[in-house]
This record gives C-alpha cells, structure tokens and sequence, in this order.
C-alpha cells in the first residue's frame, strides 16, 4: 500500500474548536455594539464568509472566527436588512417587539416571548 497514513492510523485533521451556538432560529437579538436587531434563520458554526468581507471589518473591531456566526433579517429603525454578526456580538433582545421585515412571512409564523416560530415547510 503507498500512502502517506500507516497502516491502522488515521489522518488528523485540523478542524476548529467545538463552539456552542448561544442562540437559535427564531431568537429575536440585538448588536451590542450597534443597537439594531433581528431575527435568526441560519446560523454557521464557524465564520463562514468572504476572506473580504471580513477584512472590511476594522482590525480593531473583527471578532474571532472560531465562534458561531448568526444570519439575521435585521432592522435598524430606517432600513431592513440582512446581517452577518458573530455570537460575541449578539445579546438577547428585550423589548418583546416582533421584528419589522418584509422576509419574515416567508420564513416565520407566529412571533411570541421573543422568538418566531419556523414555518413547518423550512424545517429539518
């Protein structure tokens, strides 16, 4: 046999730490640090972005990218949108208020004690 892996061992594999997602689809959050808030419909265990985008992040603020990354359809009182924010960057929202964006009927039902229900067509 000509490989590289003897006979009986297994290859390793740098893969990143375990990370725990502190929130999930559905949670209504806010930024810490710039007060908009959303909702999440996807979140990625790692980053899992553009090498761009996150350069475009100044040095002084880019978080870790071995920490959960969260989409969300965001609102920030002008405007609704799609954001990408790490989980260091997220708190629960509390203000009970169902978030203003016009994504959310095709993804979410009902919105109660902070958090939208999935619709049972976009679940796993």
């Amino acid at each position: 046999m000509n490989s590289s892996t003897p006979l009986g061992t297994t290859a390793v594999r740098n893969a990143p730490p375990v990370t725990h997602a502190h929130f999930s689809i559905g949670d209504v959050v806010r930024h810490r640090l710039f007060g908009f808030r959303g909702v999440i419909f996807d979140v990625d265990p790692v980053f899992a972005n553009t090498e761009e985008w996150f350069e475009a992040i100044p040095a002084d603020m880019r978080p870790d990218r071995d920490q959960p990354f969260y989409h969300l359809l965001a609102e920030n009182g002008e405007a609704s949108y799609v954001a990408y924010v790490s989980q260091q960057n997220l708190v629960p929202d509390e203000s009970d208020e169902p978030i203003d964006h016009p994504g959310i009927p095709r993804l979410f039902g009902d919105y109660a004690n902070g958090k939208y229900s999935l619709r049972a067509v976009h679940r796993h």
